[in-house]
C-alpha cells in the first residue's frame, strides 16, 4: 500500500456525484455521504435553482468540481472564456480539488459531446502537459485528469496508456483521478491486464477513484454510468485500495439514477471493501500470501464478469 503523499490533499472518505434527482433527499439527511463531486458546466449558470441548491449542499458537504469541456488534449487553442467561468465556479464552491479527463472533444471549433482517447506518443506527451500547465497557472492549482474508457487504439501510440498517463501527470506536475470502472472497460476491450495498468501509476498522485457501472454488449464494453456496479469492477477496486491506499472514492451514476438509497447501499459497499483491505488483519495475510492475476483475453467482453473473477481475487 502507498505511503501518504504530500502532494495529495487528505482524503475525504465516499461520496456521490451531485444530481438533481437527489437534491432534496441529500438535505433532509440523515448524512451518510462524505462528500459530493459536482459536473462543473452543470454550474456554470448566472442564477437559478441549480446554484440555489448547490449553494445549501455546499453548506453541509464539501464538493469537488468535475469538468467534460475542457478537452486537454485538443489541437484547438485553450478556451479561455470556458477557463474563466470554470474560476469563477471555484471561487463561489471553494472545491477540495478541480478535475477533468485526459482527451479530447473538439477540433476546429466544434464540441464533439465525447471524450475521445490520445495517441499515446511524446508529441502528444509534450503537448498536453504544457497545456495542462498553462491551465493550472490560471486556476492556481493543480488538476486532476482522468483516464477515460475506449474503444479504439492509434497505430501512432509509442506507449501504454498507463505509461502516458504518469508521464504526463510528472512532466505537468498535475494529480490522478483513477477511474476503476474505465480501466476495467479499456482492459477487456483491448485485452490488457488491467493490474498492469495499477501498478503503472504513480501512487503518489492518485487523488481520487471513480466507480460506475456499464453495458457489456457481448463483443465489447460501454461505459455508460447507467446501472449497477459489477463484480469486476468491485474486485479491481479492491485491487487499487491494496495499491493506493484511503484514496476518496466516488460513485458516478449519470442516467437511469436510482433512489438515493440505492446509490447509498452501493457506497455502503465501497466502504466494506476499502475496510476490509486496509484492516491491519488483510495486510499481515497480503504479506503472506501475496496474490497472482493473469491478463485477460480478448474474449473478455463476451464471458463478462467470469473474465475479472478468474484474474482478479473474489471478495
Amino acid at each position: 500500500m502507498a505511503a501518504a503523499s504530500s502532494l495529495t490533499h487528505p482524503p475525504l472518505g465516499f461520496g456521490l456525484g451531485l444530481r438533481t434527482d437527489h437534491y432534496e433527499s441529500i438535505l433532509a439527511g440523515p448524512r451518510r455521504v462524505d462528500w459530493f463531486e459536482i459536473i462543473s458546466e452543470n454550474y456554470m449558470v448566472p442564477g437559478g435553482k441549480p446554484l440555489h441548491f448547490l449553494d445549501r449542499v455546499r453548506a453541509e458537504y464539501p464538493l469537488v468540481m468535475h469538468g467534460v469541456s475542457l478537452s486537454i488534449g485538443s489541437t484547438d487553442p485553450l478556451n479561455r472564456d470556458y477557463l474563466r467561468d470554470l474560476k469563477i465556479l471555484a471561487e463561489r464552491v471553494q472545491p477540495a480539488w478541480i478535475s477533468d479527463h485526459l482527451c479530447w472533444g473538439g477540433v476546429a471549433g466544434k464540441n464533439l459531446h465525447d471524450l475521445l482517447p490520445l495517441p499515446y506518443n511524446r508529441e502528444t506527451l509534450e503537448h498536453v502537459a504544457e497545456r495542462v500547465q498553462q491551465v493550472q497557472d490560471f486556476l492556481g492549482r493543480r488538476l486532476l485528469l482522468e483516464n477515460v474508457s475506449s474503444y479504439l487504439t492509434y497505430k501512432r501510440s509509442e506507449m501504454s496508456e498507463w505509461e502516458f498517463l504518469r508521464e504526463v501527470s510528472e512532466r505537468a506536475d498535475c494529480l490522478i483521478l483513477l477511474d476503476v470502472n474505465n480501466i476495467y472497460v479499456s482492459s477487456v476491450n483491448h485485452g490488457f491486464n488491467p493490474i498492469d495498468y495499477l501498478e503503472g501509476i504513480p501512487a503518489a498522485r492518485v487523488q481520487q477513484f471513480h466507480l460506475a457501472g456499464h453495458r457489456n454488449l457481448e463483443t465489447h464494453i460501454i461505459d455508460t454510468h447507467d446501472e449497477p456496479i459489477v463484480d469486476p469492477v468491485w474486485n479491481l477496486y479492491r485491487e487499487a485500495v491494496r495499491r493506493f491506499g484511503p484514496v476518496s472514492t466516488m460513485i458516478e451514476r449519470d442516467d437511469n439514477i436510482p433512489p438515493y438509497e440505492e446509490l447509498l447501499t452501493e457506497l455502503d459497499h465501497a466502504r466494506a471493501i476499502a475496510r476490509e483491505v486496509l484492516s491491519p488483519d488483510a495486510k499481515a495475510r497480503e504479506g503472506r500470501n501475496g496474490c497472482s492475476i493473469a491478463a485477460p483475453s480478448k474474449a473478455g467482453a463476451r464471458r463478462g464478469a467470469s473474465v475479472a473473477a478468474a484474474r482478479l481475487p473474489s471478495e
